[in-house]
């Protein structure tokens, strides 16, 4: 089989259209099909199937998209034993990174990576739902995410997970408020506030949500922003009340108190294709993320 053709079928698995792998690759799309026509007369089993306008993999399809992964990890280990001939891991690391997690490790992770100039990172922060991050594992060597702690865990399967820390997410309320004077808040007293919340996928609308399963009362979300930074200035300024993490949230402008009796919080955790970290300077990378978190939950 074809190589090139292998790697295809699993960009299609992995960003789900035609047209996506023709945009990544530099292709036409045209050209994708007809590959993928190509690998499909090798194998002698159809691989895809009509949906619509575009295309799906079959059951077959997806078996065969599993086992592209392990050839595309062997000439991954195949090109990580040649770079481990060079005495200093060496090139390009492109590093997704989920914005309030930028915040959080990016500085940190820069200032580590300096020591190792023969390393250069490529980092982008992209805002992240947990159904994206397969796809962001196609263009990037190191996909920093997060999810929440209800949230199914990510196909270990098919992509490496290492987790870097939990971070808690506490309630925000503008300084001076009667909540603020308790140790912690019960969901019950939260009812009737205004709240600040993310859009709908993202983990942490996914916390607030298992409060309306708690409470049998649906939050009444009045605004949604996914700038952290910009819900703490509302929540200073008297618009609400938001779920915010611990280790961002800046304590002299908002006071934050954990949540009694629900579990609360986001695993933050790196993923990439298996093979990926067997490059000497994605191992780095990965070692110094795994060093700055480690920091950051002392």
């Amino acid at each position: 089989m074809d190589v090139r053709r292998l790697r295809l079928l699993r960009e299609l698995a992995d960003r789900g259209t035609v047209t996506a792998v023709a945009k990544a690759l530099a292709y036409t799309p045209s050209a994708v099909s007809q590959q993928i026509r190509a690998l499909q007369a090798e194998v002698g089993v159809q691989l895809t199937e009509p949906a619509g306008r575009g295309l799906r993999l079959t059951d077959a399809g997806w078996a065969l998209a599993a086992r592209a992964d392990e050839v595309l990890a062997a000439l991954d280990r195949a090109e990580a034993e040649l770079d481990s001939y060079r005495s200093t891991p060496r090139g390009v690391v492109r590093v997704a990174i989920f914005p309030s997690g930028a915040f959080l490790l990016l500085p940190g992770l820069l200032r580590r990576m300096s020591a190792h100039p023969e390393v250069r990172l490529e980092c982008r922060d992209v805002d992240m739902t947990p159904g994206e991050v397969p796809g962001l594992t196609a263009d990037f060597d190191l996909v920093v995410t997060h999810r929440d702690d209800q949230a199914p865990p990510f196909d270990g399967e098919r992509m490496a997970i290492t987790p870097l820390l939990r971070e808690p997410l506490d309630v925000a309320l503008p300084l001076g408020h009667p909540l603020a004077e308790q140790e912690r808040v019960e969901p019950a007293e939260l009812v009737e506030e205004p709240w600040l919340s993310v859009d709908v996928g993202f983990p942490v609308d996914d916390v607030l949500r298992s409060l309306a399963v708690r409470t049998g009362v649906r939050p009444k979300v009045v605004q949604r922003i996914n700038d952290f930074k910009v819900t703490e200035a509302l929540v200073a300024d008297g618009h609400g009340v938001a779920l915010l993490p611990r280790y961002s949230a800046n304590l002299r402008t908002v006071a934050l108190r954990p949540l009694g009796g629900v579990r609360a919080g986001r695993n933050i955790e790196v993923v990439s294709r298996r093979g990926a970290t067997e490059r000497p300077a994605v191992q780095l990378v990965l070692d110094a993320l795994i060093a700055e978190a480690s920091r950051i939950a002392e």
